[in-house]
C-alpha cells in the first residue's frame, strides 16, 4: 500500500464537495480498421494490466480522515467492471462520437473499484473505431495520463516491459507516523500557513477581485458538451519561430482569439482583464514520467482578449506567461504542497473541501498543454490515427481546454457545461481561426506566398 499525495487526495475531496462534477480525465484514441471482438479486446487488455499495477488498485480512505487515503490491491478485481461497449448511431460521424465523450465526461468513476474505465466505440465512419480511456485525476495528471495510455499500446524496443517502482510514493502511514505528524504540527502548521499565504494570494485575489459580469463564469450543471479544434504542429512551429514564442504561447494565443470572438458573438465587450484562466504547469522530473500521480502547479494569467491584432495578442500572451513564471507562482505552490506532506491529512482534506465550495467568480477557464507521443502508436494491432484529450470542468470553470500534440497535429479538446456553453463549437472554430490568422502573418505563409 502507498499513500496518496495531498494533491492526489485533494481531487477526491473536490469531487466530494460538488455533486455536479466528475473529475475523470482521459484520452480518446481513434483507430483504423474494424473494432476488435469483445473477447479479443478483453484478452488484449488483460495482458496489458501487468504493465501498470495501479490499474488493479483501489483507494481506501480512513475514518474521519485521520490518515491519508491509500492505494491498495482490489481483492475482488474484475476486468468487467472497467470495460464498456457502445456503437455510434447514424451517421456515425465525429459529432456522434463527441456526444458519447460528453456523456462519459459527466459520469463519475466508481470509488469501490480501481479508478479507471475503458469504453470501446464501434461503427465510426471511415472504417474506424475509438477507445475512450478514463482515469480519475487522483491517479494521473496530464503527463502521467498520456504515459498510462502509451503503456497500454504496443511496446517499442526501448520501452521497459513492466512498470518501474515509483520511488516517490509514500508507504501507508502507521500510528507512529501519524503521531509524529501531530507532534510536528506546531512547527509544520505555521510554515504551511505562511507558504499557503504566499502562494495562494494571486489565486485568492483572482477569485475575489471585482470584475465585470460575464457569461463565461458561474455555476455549472451535471451534463457536458465536448468540441474539438485541430492545427498542424508544423505550422504552429513556424508561427513560434517567426514571432520568437513557444508552442504553448501560440496555443494560448489561439485560445485568446477564440474567447474574444465568443464574447463578441454573445454581445459582450472583450475588455482588458475580462478573461482570466488557470494554466497548469508540470513540475514532473523527466525521470518520473512513468509514475502515476499529480505533479503540477499553476499560474493564472489574464488573456489579452482586448487586442484586435493576432500578432499583438501573441506577444501579449508571451509576455504575460513569462511574467507569471518570473514571479515564482508555480514554485510557491509546489513548495506549499511539499509542506502539506507533513501535516495530518484531515487539515489538507478540509482545505480542499473549502476550496470546492468557494464561489470564485473571476477565473473563467482552464487551459493545459501536454506534449504527446511524437511516434505513431499501435493499440491491439490497430494504428492510432488521432488522440483527443479530455479534461473535466469544476469550481465554476464552465470550459476547460486540453491541448495535446500527437505526431504532426495539435489537438484542442474542449469540455463545456451543457447549459451554459451551448455555443461551444464557436470556441473550436475560434481556435482554428486564431491559428490561421497567425499563420497568415508569417511571411512564408502570407497571401503573397500562397498565390
Amino acid at each position: 500500500m502507498s499513500e496518496l499525495h495531498p494533491l492526489d487526495g485533494g481531487f477526491l475531496e473536490l469531487e466530494d464537495a460538488d455533486r455536479h462534477i466528475s473529475l475523470g480525465i482521459g484520452v480518446v484514441a481513434v483507430m483504423a480498421g474494424p473494432a476488435p471482438t469483445r473477447s479479443e479486446f478483453t484478452d488484449w487488455l488483460a495482458a496489458r494490466l501487468d504493465r501498470v499495477g495501479r490499474l488493479r488498485e483501489r483507494v481506501r480512505g480512513s475514518r474521519w480522515d485521520l490518515a491519508a487515503p491509500v492505494w491498495e490491491a482490489d481483492p475482488h478485481f474484475d476486468l468487467a467492471h472497467h470495460v464498456r461497449w457502445t456503437a455510434l448511431p447514424e451517421p456515425n460521424d465525429e459529432a456522434a462520437l463527441r456526444e458519447v465523450i460528453a456523456t462519459e465526461l459527466a459520469e463519475r468513476l466508481d470509488r469501490d473499484h480501481p479508478l479507471w474505465r475503458c469504453v470501446v466505440v464501434e461503427h465510426l465512419t471511415g472504417d474506424r473505431w475509438a477507445l475512450i480511456v478514463w482515469a480519475h485525476h487522483a491517479m494521473v495528471d496530464g503527463v502521467s495520463g498520456i504515459t498510462l495510455f502509451e503503456r497500454l499500446c504496443e511496446p517499442v524496443d526501448d520501452e521497459p516491459a513492466a512498470e518501474a517502482p515509483a520511488k516517490s510514493q509514500r508507504p501507508a502511514a502507521g500510528w507512529l507516523d501519524l503521531a509524529a505528524r501531530v507532534a510536528r504540527l506546531p512547527v509544520a502548521a505555521p510554515r504551511w500557513a505562511i507558504s499557503t499565504a504566499r502562494s495562494l494570494v494571486p489565486v485568492v485575489y483572482a477569485a475575489i477581485a471585482p470584475s465585470g459580469s460575464s457569461s463565461l463564469n458561474g455555476p455549472i450543471g451535471r451534463q457536458r458538451r465536448y468540441a474539438v479544434a485541430r492545427a498542424s504542429l508544423a505550422e504552429v512551429r513556424d508561427i513560434r519561430t517567426a514571432f520568437s514564442a513557444s508552442v504553448n504561447d501560440v496555443a494560448l494565443a489561439a485560445v485568446t482569439s477564440a474567447y474574444r470572438a465568443l464574447l463578441i458573438r454573445r454581445g459582450e465587450d472583450p475588455t482588458a482583464r475580462r478573461v482570466r484562466i488557470l494554466v497548469p504547469v508540470s513540475v514532473r522530473e523527466s525521470t518520473a514520467g512513468h509514475v502515476l500521480d499529480n505533479r503540477v502547479s499553476a499560474i493564472i494569467p489574464h488573456l489579452p482578449v482586448e487586442e484586435p491584432d493576432p500578432v499583438t495578442r501573441l506577444a501579449a500572451v508571451h509576455a504575460r506567461i513569462a511574467h507569471h513564471r518570473a514571479r515564482g507562482e508555480a514554485d510557491a505552490e509546489r513548495s506549499m504542497l511539499a509542506v502539506a506532506e507533513s501535516l495530518p491529512y484531515a487539515a489538507v482534506a478540509l482545505a480542499f473541501r473549502l476550496a470546492g465550495h468557494f464561489p470564485q467568480r473571476s477565473v473563467t477557464a482552464l487551459a493545459t498543454n501536454v506534449p504527446g507521443p511524437s511516434r505513431r502508436l499501435t493499440l491491439n494491432r490497430s494504428p492510432v490515427l488521432e488522440i483527443l484529450p479530455c479534461i473535466p470542468v469544476a469550481m465554476r470553470l464552465r470550459t476547460t481546454i486540453a491541448i495535446l500534440s500527437y505526431e504532426d497535429r495539435l489537438v484542442f479538446g474542449i469540455t463545456g457545461d451543457y447549459d451554459s456553453t451551448p455555443d461551444i463549437d464557436l470556441l473550436a472554430e475560434g481556435i482554428e481561426s486564431g491559428i490561421a490568422e497567425l499563420l497568415a502573418a508569417v511571411p512564408e505563409h502570407g497571401p503573397d506566398q500562397r498565390g
